[in-house]
């Protein structure tokens, strides 16, 4: 991992803080694997249609971003995306721009499950807003 220039020294207060964040990061993870499995969606693909739909400026996406916004290797969205063709929430369809990119775009179905789901996320980060600490990560100097 590279450094980003703050030397520092952690205090007491930074572990608190960092150790909060996670937790609260956590319990908000745990939620969204909890709500997609009681809608019928596993989690991935959940993420997947909602970085489907939340790419900036258009209505699909390549492979490659999904795989970026996902942290995920290419193949293993590859094999996600085809579960979820399989499923009719996703489409896939060959990029005017250049026939090795493939995009991929929500179906009517998957826009359903996406917008229900979406609703949740939304309404439980609601619920949590100011649960978040406030991290003091130091100036850099």
């Amino acid at each position: 991992m590279k450094n980003r220039g703050d030397d520092r020294t952690l205090d007491k207060s930074d572990f608190e803080g960092l150790s909060e964040f996670r937790h609260q990061m956590r319990k908000f993870e745990r939620f969204s694997e909890t709500a997609s499995r009681a809608n019928g969606m596993t989690p991935l693909q959940y993420l997947l249609l909602l970085h489907i739909k939340g790419l900036p400026g258009r209505e699909f996406a390549y492979v490659g971003e999904l795989a970026e916004r996902l942290q995920a290797k290419p193949h293993g969205v590859a094999a996600l995306i085809s579960r979820c063709e399989l499923r009719g929430l996703v489409k896939r369809r060959p990029s005017a721009r250049d026939g090795r990119e493939v995009q991929v775009h929500l179906m009517k179905k998957g826009e359903g499950f996406l917008t229900k789901l979406a609703g949740l996320h939304r309404a439980e980060l609601r619920s949590i807003r100011g649960s978040f600490p406030t991290l003091v990560l130091g100036s850099a100097t």
